[in-house]
């Protein structure tokens, strides 16, 4: 199957885009892009560094510049991840939509809560308690919703994830 533009999957932080793309990139031969991980190689820090060193407006312009760079690059076949903030940025949502299809990895909050409670790897959620990921994850599923398909994931495995996204693909004929 051949796709004619170039997939992107969006949501939480913890909602497995990096593990669902590189299983799909598998399942499709298509090459993988993690932005956050791309981003992190350009700079040579972890995002948590990026934040705490230069700031959350600093990793957010780069954020915006290598998300338009893959989008706009001549290179069809690409399935990105993109960083669970990313999409409320209204230039990347746009660009997105004109360059890609995108889908939604949705899980209810408690299952993300449980997710990324604890990780030091999201500087977002420093010292936020669960209700307050709770509402900004809420927030954040007003500018998800905005994705071409929503996936909702709880009581579903990694595979059968991939499978319904392929499936989504296959039905809505997006081949060349």
């Amino acid at each position: 199957m051949k796709i004619k533009k170039k997939i992107v999957l969006i949501g939480m932080m913890g909602s497995g885009k990096s593990t669902i793309g590189a299983l799909l990139s598998k399942k499709m031969n298509m090459k993988f892009v993690d932005v956050d991980s791309k981003i992190e190689t350009i700079e040579k820090q972890t995002i948590s560094q990026i934040f705490k060193l230069k700031g959350e407006k600093y990793f957010r312009e780069l954020e915006v510049e290598t998300i338009s760079s893959l989008l706009c690059s001549k290179e069809k076949e690409l399935i990105l991840s993109l960083g669970g903030g990313s999409f409320l940025d209204e230039k990347i949502r746009r660009n997105v939509k004109n360059n890609s299809l995108s889908f939604w990895l949705n899980w209810k909050p408690l299952t993300i809560i449980k997710r990324i409670r604890k990780s030091s790897k999201r500087p977002v959620i420093h010292g936020l308690n669960d209700q307050e990921i709770e509402k900004m994850m809420l927030n954040r599923n007003k500018y998800y919703a905005k994705s071409d398909f929503k996936i909702d994931c709880d009581n579903h495995k990694k595979n059968q994830i991939v499978d319904k996204i392929v499936l989504i693909l296959k039905k809505n004929e997006f081949k060349s």
